[in-house]
């Protein structure tokens, strides 16, 4: 059954890249509805705070991945077309992080 469903799947083009795209679009919305969070807390909440901290020289350790969380959002919102200001209006965002086509 399983060898079936392979063929199935290799006649019709469908890869395991093909299924894994979909996901990764999920988590890239999913960071940015958390991002969109973060950014409209006060300046002075506890989540806000840790962006001010500064880590100069700390080392990542072994299988850290070699980008920061920021550095991720920024790549993202520059492919979308979208400014860290706009998180503040609500619809807009919900609107263009629902249609993440970014390659």
């Amino acid at each position: 059954m399983v060898v079936e469903m392979r063929m199935i799947r290799w006649m019709c083009g469908f890869t395991r890249e093909s299924r894994s795209c979909s996901s990764r679009d999920k988590l890239r919305e999913i960071r940015h509805r958390w991002f969109e969070h973060v950014k409209r807390r006060g300046v002075n909440e506890q989540v806000r705070r840790c962006e001010m901290i500064n880590l100069i020289q700390c080392r990542r350790g072994r299988w850290r991945p070699k980008m920061s969380w920021s550095e991720v959002i920024r790549g993202d919102l520059k492919c979308i077309g979208l400014t860290e200001d706009m998180a503040q209006d609500r619809k807009l965002w919900r609107a263009k992080i629902r249609t993440v086509v970014c390659r």
